[in-house]
């Protein structure tokens, strides 16, 4: 008795599924320390961050099958992890958090406070970031703490150059009047 058909056909297609796999993971493999650095400091939040890249890896191995050029792999992850940070962002200024753990440590061991400047100039413009549009925080995210070029942030985002150096401007203003309004 010769074999069906069908499990032929079905074999063939598990191995072209295994192949495509198994590049999809060289390909993430090599970028996820990246990812994960991009996405914390866009987030400020590591474990967030891990859940960005994860959601991120996800989404590109549902739309591989869609990248033309593999030689461009890296820009293409890294616009749909930016995309997941955004979202993440954007929902997170929907739910606005509330951190009364400092103070209750404070009240609790007013020794313990930390007194020092550098962490107070940090957490000040931690704030005001948060205090950004989803889209303002990336550019300036980009620019300043992943050392990106305004081209090169345009080619991230697919957006003008001159969008991005406008995003740029818009917000480093806002940044600096949240700061100052922050300061005693």
């Amino acid at each position: 008795m010769g074999k069906p058909v069908g499990d032929e056909k079905t074999l063939e297609a598990l191995r072209a599924v295994d192949v495509r796999a198994d590049a999809f993971r060289r390909l993430v493999d090599g970028h996820l320390d990246v990812a994960y650095r991009l996405a914390a400091v866009i987030l400020n939040d590591r474990i967030e961050a891990e859940d960005a890249v994860h959601e991120a890896a996800m989404a590109a191995w549902r739309s591989f099958a869609e990248l033309r050029d593999p030689a461009r792999f890296d820009a293409w992850f890294q616009r749909i992890l930016v995309n997941e940070c955004r979202d993440r962002l954007r929902t997170r200024a929907r739910h606005r958090w509330v951190d009364v753990g400092h103070e209750l440590v404070e009240a609790q061991h007013p020794l313990i406070a930390d007194a020092s400047e550098a962490i107070a100039a940090r957490d000040a413009v931690d704030r005001a970031l948060a205090a950004l549009r989803p889209d303002e925080q990336i550019v300036i995210t980009l620019r300043f703490h992943a050392d990106l070029t305004v081209p090169g942030i345009a080619e991230m985002l697919g957006i003008p150059p001159g969008t991005v150096k406008s995003r740029l401007h818009h917000a480093l203003g806002r940044l600096r009047a949240a700061i100052e309004v922050a300061e005693p």
